[in-house]
């Protein structure tokens, strides 16, 4: 009797499907990174408006001293739509792909506009649920609970995330 190893047969599959779930360690490292990012644009953004406003009017000029609370949402809407817009268009941030995660349904397909915004809210209001998977036997956070995502290791980090969707009839890249 010929014994054949099951593992053999999986690795081609495998390598095309990102199918291990991140931890907790990593998935905070990549948050880190992405809180760096969000203030780094949002300082841009102040920066650009007070251009703005010395272009529009320098003998007047004075630097922009917004509010605690405007400050503060605009630095959540800034965390809000860069996290939504990574997640729906490439299932990665900038600080998944530094180390190499990508968000995806639980189908391993991009998310799309909707989950994508109601997670980033989520997100960005609710961080601590992050952690929960630290203690999730499926490495889960409450995010992905609710909007039944994932955040996987990514093997193939530079496959196009259209490679990621399921190609059924009308949506094939060529046009006939």
């Amino acid at each position: 009797m010929t014994r054949v190893d099951p593992t053999s047969a999986a690795v081609p599959e495998m390598a095309s499907q990102p199918t291990t779930h991140a931890g907790v360690v990593t998935r905070v490292l990549a948050a880190c990174v992405d809180l760096a990012a969000v203030a780094l644009v949002t300082v841009l953004l102040d920066l650009a408006t007070a251009g703005v406003r010395f272009a529009w009017s320098p003998v007047t000029f004075r630097w922009p001293q917004p509010a605690a609370g405007v400050a503060a949402l605009v630095l959540l809407a800034v965390a809000v739509v860069y996290l939504a817009v990574a997640w729906a268009m490439t299932g990665r941030t900038y600080g998944a792909r530094l180390l190499g995660l990508r968000v995806l349904s639980s189908r391993h397909m991009l998310l799309g506009w909707t989950r994508s915004v109601l997670r980033a809210l989520t997100c960005v209001l609710l961080p601590v649920g992050l952690l929960w998977s630290g203690v999730s036997a499926n490495r889960r956070s409450l995010q992905d609970i609710v909007f039944r995502s994932v955040v996987v290791y990514d093997s193939n980090p530079y496959v196009h995330p259209e490679a990621l969707q399921p190609q059924g009839p009308g949506r094939g890249r060529g046009r006939t």
